[in-house]
């Protein structure tokens, strides 16, 4: 079984601290636990997982105002962790009450820990539990997979495989369709009504086959039939192939998207292509989305690409989604922006970002545009925002320059460059925390369009004036009508890396 909140308030580590639940959660001690963790950030939420016993020392909090305390328990439970615990003490002597009413109202246990007690022993004692535990989940979820792969060897089909999970993890198992379609389903003996249900993706060479819904009724152990769902993947993806083999124009498109990815020589190239509809001469354009649900984007992504392009093909590798489209011949760069503009009604979740690189001449440059594509992301990752984003969609193009400089230029050149452009503003930004280099990037980004710069930065057009006339004084006057214009904004364009 998992270990819940229970166990770890009567862990002789936690017991130590005097630990009491104040607030009234429903079931709070019967919350799965996945691991402790202690901090005194009050910006840690983002980089929890979900599941956590965070410990607090209460440094941080005794100083924090009333109303970051409150934002503190609202952002912890939004992540899903199963309990925050607050040591008490002439620091902070209690913890507050808009605390505890802001962890009642979100869902979250409080928990004081009345006595001081080390929180390394506490997370070493504990934590040990949680990873034994995990080992053992895996081999159960292992010894799931090969009582599965038996069931396959002779001949079982998904109901059947379906039927082994179900009996092994006490849960109701179903295989459902990208669009909804029941593949195939199992349930255990006596199954309750109500339960939590887990869902697992079921790949099929790279593509999104298929969901795993497993139902595990309340007394379950949901942690053990997600692993042992996990485990099964690759047998269930063995079992979908049986039933339904993907046709030749399908596999010869994932055998060229992997080639493209690859990076495989042009003749190879030419050969898949026709063999997937793409022609082998002709405009084309990569598209590369990098999301932590690339698998699930694919049909979307997919329906806007045979929606947008004449011909499309996809395919999804752990957290990155490629592409390929076929352009027009007679009107290539216009179907390209058409392509972008439709990629920004692709919905994707938070922290994920799409690349559309540039025109390739005919197939056997497809992997050239997918190198850029990738190459642009990493540049934005590297150096924060940029231009050419709208949406999380962005066109390689608007960073030729940066991808140019990066590849041809060493990183010294680069800096000596922007310093001898530019070392004045730059020195002006450091010492009176202005924002004048910001501030002449998106003017010249804009085409000098004063009044379009002013509307980006949310500046009043006076103040947006005074900058320029101070930027134009560091750097030897106004750039506009002469040579200097393009050396700046190259300047620009090479501090963001």
């Amino acid at each position: 079984m998992s270990l819940l909140l229970a166990d770890a308030f009567e862990h002789e580590s936690l017991k130590a601290a005097e630990p009491v639940l104040r607030t009234d959660v429903p079931e709070a001690l019967s919350r799965q636990l996945r691991w402790v963790h202690s901090s005194e950030v009050l910006d840690i939420a983002p980089l929890l997982r979900g599941g956590e016993l965070l410990l607090s020392g209460g440094q941080a909090l005794a100083t924090a105002s009333d109303e970051r305390r409150v934002d503190y328990v609202r952002q912890l439970a939004a992540r899903g962790i199963t309990a925050l615990a607050i040591e008490t003490g002439p620091e902070l002597p209690a913890i507050p009450e808009s605390m505890i009413d802001a962890g009642q109202d979100a869902g979250l246990p409080i928990i004081e820990l009345c006595k001081v007690a080390p929180f390394v022993g506490i997370m070493q004692a504990i934590n040990s539990l949680l990873v034994s535990e995990s080992v053992a989940q895996l081999q159960f979820g292992d010894e799931t997979s090969h009582a599965m792969a038996a069931e396959l060897a002779h001949g079982g089909g998904l109901d059947q495989l379906l039927a082994v999970l179900a009996g092994r993890t006490g849960s109701s198992a179903r295989l459902v369709s990208p669009s909804g379609i029941t593949l195939g389903s199992a349930t255990a003996a006596a199954q309750p009504e109500s339960g939590t249900v887990t869902t697992v993706d079921v790949p099929v060479r790279g593509v999104l086959a298929a969901r795993l819904e497993l139902e595990v009724p309340d007394d379950g152990d949901a942690n053990l039939a997600q692993v042992a769902g996990e485990r099964c993947v690759d047998i269930l993806g063995l079992a979908l192939l049986q039933r339904m083999p993907p046709g030749l124009k399908e596999l010869a498109g994932i055998e060229l998207m992997r080639a493209v990815s690859s990076g495989t020589q042009s003749w190879r190239l030419q050969q898949l292509g026709p063999a997937s509809g793409f022609p082998a001469s002709g405009p084309v354009a990569a598209v590369v989305v990098r999301s932590p649900a690339a698998g699930q984007l694919r049909t979307r992504l997919d329906g806007i690409l045979d929606g947008t392009v004449p011909q499309s093909a996809s395919y999804a590798d752990n957290a990155e989604l490629i592409a390929l489209a076929a352009l027009p011949r007679t009107r290539a760069v216009a179907s390209r922006i058409a392509l972008i503009h439709a990629l920004e009604a692709l919905e994707v979740p938070d922290g994920s970002v799409t690349a559309v690189g540039p025109l390739a001449q005919g197939i056997g440059e497809a992997p050239w545009s997918l190198a850029e594509a990738r190459r642009t992301l990493e540049l934005i990752q590297g150096a924060g925002s940029g231009p050419g984003a709208a949406n999380g969609v962005v066109d390689t193009e608007d960073f030729a320059v940066e991808r140019l400089a990066q590849g041809s230029l060493d990183a010294a050149v680069r800096e000596g460059f922007v310093r001898r452009q530019l070392g004045a503003v730059v020195e002006h930004d450091e010492l009176r925390r202005s924002e004048l280099m910001r501030t002449l990037a998106v003017w010249l980004d804009t085409g000098c369009n004063t009044a379009h710069a002013a509307r980006e930065l949310h500046l009043e057009r006076q103040s947006m004036h005074h900058r320029l006339q101070r930027i134009f004084e560091l750097c030897g006057g106004d750039p506009r009508g002469t040579g200097r214009l393009v050396a700046l904004h190259v300047a620009t364009r090479l501090a963001r890396l």
